[in-house]
């Protein structure tokens, strides 16, 4: 049966045949033309062939995330068989579970650590219609709460187009109840000084008066208590404030309210930018470092932070250069230290590295994340190593390292690799021994010289696998002590990786600690955890009774790069304690107009080597012809090291030179961040789980930006991981460029503005509330009207659904019309022109005026011509 969607068309045939008998010569009514107009005609009609198949596929989506406490889940199979019972002959019924993913019920489970934290529904309903044959009636019926964390726009118009009605039934979840933090308000940023108001929205079932308690704290200080009252489910929180300190702060705000349902969405966090110019992070070593009052005389603002642990992305925002002097990479966060590769590539930021006992390869640095910023590099040659290094590997094999990690490997696989490293960084001369200890210790590689087994122990220890159990401390201890016992090495190092959430039985470990630190054995430790896992203090402790190092890593992807670390720290030569000569070369005079009076020696270096297309300024006279002082471009931004010791008891003649102070000033000024340009600003909000970017310009900027687009770099901070990307604008309006990216629960976004030369740094921002649990009320709408644009409602009587009007599938006539209609007016123009199709003869007894005389003059040409 043939259907016809736009029949008005046909009102045309009366008007065709009236032109046909008054325009004779236009000839409709000749064969060919007849069938012309009707191709046209119907191809107009848009007419479709009913193919059938009024079986319908019933596709059931179920919302699997953290917001539906698990109801449409549990309530699905029920839900399955009574559908199954209803169904005709040829229906199907077919389950897609969804939460930040979307997967066919019985191709897997999208339900796994971090995979519930959204509700993607977007995304589900594109899964499902690319899922869908197009030979079947389709329908959807969502089995949700309703709150989606994605727009809908897209998916509104996908399924309009296909003709998909949506149904749901929502799930009871006790949201009437719910009393949330909406939002916390606060501007972009401020200048120093500058005072402002903090605004906070409560949000609540309408009625009667409700008194919530509140608290907000600043950067983690002593909270600001008191109460707020919803009138009408409303109520707004001020507070007045003044930051005189450039930098980032972060305002954290949580409410009490009596059996509130909902917890999850009682917390919320603002970010607050403090403008001021590009000040200088100064992280230390020393008590009193003396580089702060050379540069706080030259106009630099100077912040030295007392708790380095706490240190991440946000004391980077308005600093334009970050100096590490004589600080060990185990005393600095290593989120931090990844933070400064973005800082410096993409933010135009400057890094200065100084030297000491402390710094570069003896601290640590080696294989970190900031390696390959420096201009020198810290790698190991054989001719630098110390006389000879036994090492000893206690690695925890417990349950918990069989947990996978992104990338496809599981946690005993990343150490497996570390251990690997160490093996192939060691010379062969050197010995190594490697323990698996999870209730008891069982020996891989028993304590022996790396020369001719090498490539053994590298296959031995990367078959470790995970055994289950828990990890006994003391016994792992005592096994590889016993190992070291056997080596007359001058160099003994104990390495211990344990999981900081699972580390059992330390037994007698301060007596065996004891017993190893008066033979000379130092004890380093890797604890995968936080400072705050429930075993850090142990690990803490085994790591300072052993006079060595403690690495916490909450990034298992960090691990092989620690192990490399600790190795080279051990193994090498990389502090030359001697007084060296020194001189200078022509690379200072592309910073600066004139070279120093360099000072004759120093006391002593950090042994390392120039990277290939960085300059060295200064370089020693011994044999090595190391660089002293460097520099380089890394990205928009600027590193320097200079490998000598600025402070302390190595840098005391260092410190009497005369050009001391000019060192440091130029230094810090062609390594700070250049200033942004003039007539741009950037301001950075989120809206649901989006993060939004505009850039403002003014008028004068217009033909800047025909010639050369800005571009726009976002880096994506997580627990795990982090990742960079780019972005590409939209023109909102004139004056304003706008870009979007999506941005999860609990991962902090930094970008930066790079405008030709010059670079506009934001951030860091988050969600100030999960997205998952803030429930706006347009959320809510969005999906209701998705659901009546699309003709669906809501199924209380399940089994009602299937006696919904099927329309089936039909076949689209209208493009083989229209190439039919093509195709018959080049037959027709073809046919009039070589004269195979008759032209029409003007009546009998009519003569056409002039025809007479054209057909003389016709016939004049003819001759004549």
């Amino acid at each position: 049966m043939i259907q016809f969607n736009t029949p008005e068309w046909f009102f045309l045939i009366p008007l065709l045949l009236a032109a046909g008998w008054k325009y004779r010569r236009l000839r409709l009514a000749s064969p060919l033309r007849l069938l012309l107009q009707a191709c046209l005609l119907l191809a107009l009609a848009q007419p479709a062939l009913d193919r059938g198949g009024k079986g319908m596929d019933l596709w059931v989506l179920v919302d699997r995330s953290n917001s539906t406490a698990g109801i449409p889940a549990a309530g699905a199979e029920e839900i399955q068989a009574i559908l199954e019972r209803h169904k005709h002959a040829g229906d199907r019924v077919r389950l897609v579970d969804f939460a930040q993913s979307a997967v066919l019920r019985g191709r897997g489970d999208p339900v796994f650590a971090g995979g519930t934290a959204g509700t993607d529904m977007e995304q589900a309903l594109a899964y499902t219609m690319a899922l869908m044959s197009p030979n079947r009636t389709n329908r959807i019926l969502m089995l949700t709460d309703g709150w989606p964390t994605t727009p809908l726009d897209q998916a509104a118009e996908q399924l309009i187009q296909s003709r998909i009605p949506v149904d749901y039934r929502l799930s009871v979840t006790f949201r009437e109840a719910d009393i949330r933090i909406e939002q916390i308000r606060t501007p972009a940023r401020i200048r120093p000084g500058e005072a402002f108001i903090l605004e906070a929205t409560l949000a609540g079932p309408p009625g009667p008066a409700i008194t919530v308690p509140w608290q907000i704290s600043k950067n983690g200080g002593a909270p600001l208590r008191g109460t707020a009252t919803l009138l009408n489910g409303k109520a707004t929180v001020q507070l007045a404030d003044r930051l005189s300190t450039p930098g980032c702060s972060a305002y954290e705000m949580t409410i009490t309210p009596q059996n509130d349902p909902i917890p999850e969405n009682n917390r919320a966090v603002s970010f607050l930018e403090v403008t001021g110019g590009n000040g200088v992070l100064l992280l230390s070593g020393y008590d009193r470092d003396p580089l702060a009052p050379f540069l706080e005389a030259q106009g630099f603002r100077v912040q030295q932070p007392s708790g380095l642990n706490q240190l991440d992305a946000r004391h980077l925002s308005g600093v334009g250069l970050v100096i590490i002097n004589n600080l060990s990479a185990s005393s600095v966060p290593p989120d931090f230290l990844h933070a400064l590769d973005y800082y410096v590539r993409e933010q135009g930021g400057g890094l200065l590295m100084c030297g000491g006992r402390h710094s570069f390869g003896s601290g640590g640095y080696f294989s970190s994340p900031i390696d390959e910023l420096l201009p020198v590099s810290m790698e190991m040659k054989k001719d630098k190593m110390k006389l000879m290094t036994a090492m000893s590997i206690v690695l925890d094999r417990s349950g918990s390292m069989s947990c996978s990690v992104p990338g496809g490997k599981t946690k005993m696989d990343l150490a497996n690799a570390g251990t690997c490293q160490t093996i192939s960084l060691l010379s062969d001369q050197d010995l190594i021994s490697v323990h698996a200890v999870d209730s008891e210790p069982h020996p891989i590689v028993t304590l022996s010289s790396l020369g001719p087994n090498r490539k053994k122990m590298i296959s031995s220890v990367s078959r470790i696998a995970s055994m289950g159990g828990g990890i006994f401390i003391g016994a792992g201890l005592k096994a590889g002590w016993q190992e070291l016992q056997r080596s007359v090495a001058g160099t003994r190092h104990l390495l211990l990786f344990a999981d900081a959430d699972d580390s059992e039985e330390p037994a007698d470990y301060r007596e065996t600690l004891k017993e190893m630190v008066k033979e000379g054995v130092t004890v380093s430790v890797i604890a995968l955890g936080t400072e705050k896992s429930a075993d850090a203090g142990l690990l803490r402790e085994i790591a300072e009774l052993g006079r060595g190092r403690i690495f916490f890593c909450d990034r298992p992807g960090d691990i092989p790069s620690i192990f490399a670390q600790e190795t080279v720290s051990v193994a090498r030569a990389a502090f030359i304690r001697e007084r060296t000569l020194l001189r200078g070369t022509a690379g200072w005079l592309q910073i600066a107009a004139g070279q120093p009076e360099w000072p004759p020696a120093v006391d002593g270096y950090n042994l390392c080597y120039l990277r290939n297309g960085a300059t060295a300024a200064c370089v020693t006279e011994d044999g090595n012809a190391a660089p002293l002082v460097s520099f380089w471009n890394r990205g928009t931004g600027r590193t320097a090291a200079v490998t000598f010791a600025m402070g302390g008891e190595l840098g005391k003649n260092i410190q009497q030179w005369d050009s001391y102070g000019d060192l440091i000033q130029t230094l810090a000024r062609w390594l700070n961040r250049k200033n942004p340009p003039q007539g741009y600003s950037v301001r950075a909000d989120t809206a649901g789980d989006r993060l939004r970017i505009r850039l403002y310009y003014s008028e004068e900027n217009i033909p800047r930006l025909a010639e050369r687009m800005p571009e726009i770099s976002l880096e994506l901070s997580g627990k795990e991981s982090s990742r960079t990307q780019n972005g590409i604008w939209e023109h909102l309006q004139p004056g304003i460029f706008q870009c979007s990216f999506p941005l999860p629960h609990g991962v902090m976004a930094r970008g930066a503005v790079r405008i030709g030369g010059s670079v506009i740094p934001f951030g860091p921002v988050s969600q100030q509330v999960d997205p998952e649990w803030a429930m706006p009320p347009e959320s809510g709408n969005a999906f209701l009207d998705l659901v009546n644009r699309t003709g669906g409602r809501e199924r209380m009587d399940l089994p009602s659904i299937f006696r919904e009007p099927r329309p089936g599938t039909s076949l689209q006539l209208r493009p083989i019309l229209l190439w039919s209609t093509c195709v018959l007016l080049v037959l027709d123009a073809l046919f009039t022109r070589t004269g195979l199709l008759p032209r029409g003869q003007p009546r009998q007894g009519v003569r056409a005026p002039g025809l007479q005389e054209k057909t003389i003059n016709l016939s004049e040409n003819f001759l004549q011509g």
